[in-house]
Parts: structure tokens; sequence; C-alpha cells
């Protein structure tokens, strides 16, 4: 790793391979699969999160009329019993709506289809849980992922750089806290203002797994960062840099919002964690 340029390319790859790591295990990311029907293989996307006003679409490629199609759904947590909402038929198979919910609401269901008395469940052994949450414009969403993106990005950069030895330590340590501060601790706090009424709603307010997370990753920057301001050749100094590096990783892969915000429908109040 003596070469600058094997260094940004090994950070690269580790970046991309968490980031879709983190996207095929995060629980607001669609639940995807497929089904035999008489012998054809139809494959489904049901969602797993909505934001904005409107109600959540349920569809299905199934042009088969042949066969009735419901969404069963009931709210997240809530003792009450199931709705079959029927589905319609499009030139592209069966739609639906989920009704709206408030911020941080959640909603579980699944599609059930009927032919005569012959029942299929689809997924087929689970239901799936969305969870609602106000538009985020695009004007704070795009900043906060790129921000978050490269601040990673040069979090393992910065890692390799004290492994290496590397003479730009000191100025990637700075610039990986500068885009972590930005894209954690100022636009993130927006988004979730916009998605769902509360800028921050982790530690001391609550336990939101995505704030937390994001804190515990500044509070390991900042070592590093004044470690490295304070004597940038001692060899502590590298490991503490090594080390966050090791923390962002780690808080990286954790699935994005895990254990996030959610309505208590009892006492209409938003939890976290």
């Amino acid at each position: 790793m003596q070469k600058p340029l094997l260094r940004w390319i090994l950070a690269i790859l580790i970046t991309l391979s968490a980031a879709a790591y983190q996207r095929l295990t995060g629980p607001t990311y669609p639940f995807k699969g497929e089904i035999s029907l008489d012998g054809q293989s139809i494959s489904y996307k049901l969602l797993r999160s909505h934001g904005g006003a409107g109600n959540q679409p349920v569809s299905l490629a199934l042009l088969d009329t042949s066969y009735s199609g419901y969404v069963v759904f009931k709210r997240y947590k809530v003792n009450e019993e199931w709705q079959k909402l029927p589905m319609h038929r499009t030139a592209n198979g069966l739609y639906a709506e989920l009704p709206h919910q408030p911020p941080a609401g959640k909603l579980e269901y699944y599609i059930l289809l009927e032919r005569g008395t012959e029942q299929v469940t689809i997924p087929a052994h689970t239901t799936v849980v969305t969870r609602f949450k106000g538009e985020v414009p695009l004007y704070v969403l795009i900043p906060h992922i790129l921000f978050m993106f490269f601040a990673f990005l040069f979090s393992n950069l910065t890692g390799l750089e004290a492994i290496a030895r590397g003479p730009n330590l000191a100025r990637f340590t700075f610039i990986t806290f500068v885009l972590l501060i930005i894209g954690g601790m100022i636009l993130g706090p927006l988004v979730q203002k916009h998605a769902f009424d509360a800028y921050w709603t982790g530690i001391p307010f609550g336990y939101d797994l995505t704030d937390n997370k994001t804190l515990i990753a500044v509070l390991g920057w900042l070592l590093a960062l004044w470690a490295v301001r304070k004597n940038p050749d001692k060899p502590s100094t590298r490991w503490l840099v090594v080390f966050a590096a090791v923390l962002m990783l780690a808080v990286y892969l954790i699935p994005h919002s895990m254990m996030g915000s959610e309505l208590d429908y009892n006492s209409m109040k938003v939890k976290t964690g």
C-alpha cells in the first residue's frame, strides 16, 4: 500500500462494497422475491418505506385474470383485525394502495391471491412492514447522501494512509471530519426533520440507531483529529486514526434505519430505538 493510487483504489472498493451490503440488508429497502404460479415465475417487489403525502402503491405483475388479488394489512404492533383491500386490474397486472399514515407510522401487509378455493400469499411465510415518512426535498437529501458517501470514502482512505505511514494523514483526517460533520450532524438532522418532524432522536433524547451511530463515528474522528493536530508523527496517533476508520466502517455496516423512529399508535407518539 505504499503507492497512493493503490490506497485510493482500495478505499473506493471498501466503500462501494460496504454501500452495496448496506443497501441489500437495510430494513427500508424493498422486499423482493419470486413466486411460481401454474409453472410461471413471477417476480415481485414490495415497498417497505414510503415518503410524501399520498398512499403507498402495491403492485404485482400478474396478468392471469383467473386470480383475484387483495392486500391484507393492519397497523403494526396494534391488536386489531386485518383489513382486506381489493386489488384492481391494470395493463401491468394487479394494483392497490395502502392508506397513508402519519410520519413514522407503520403498516404490516401481504398480498393474497384467490382462485376458487385456492389461496396464495405473497410473501409465502411472512409479512412485510412498511414505514411512512414525510417527503424529504431533494436539495436536502442528495447533499446528505453525497457528503456521507465521501465522508466514508475519506475515512477508509485516511485509515489506509495511517497504515502506510503516508504523508497526507493530517489533511485527510481533517477532510474526513469536516465531511462527516456536514453530512451527519448538519444535513442529517435536516433530513430527519423533514421525514419524522424531529431534528435529533439519538442520545440524549432517544435511541434512534441512525443518529447514535453517526454520533459514535463523529466522536471517533474527533479523537483522531485531536491526536493528529497534537502529534501527527506519534505511532499511537496513527493507530487512533486506524481505530476511527474501523469504527466508521463498523458503524456504516449497520443497516440504515434499523431501530429507527416508530409511531406508537396507542399514544400517537413517535418512539426512537
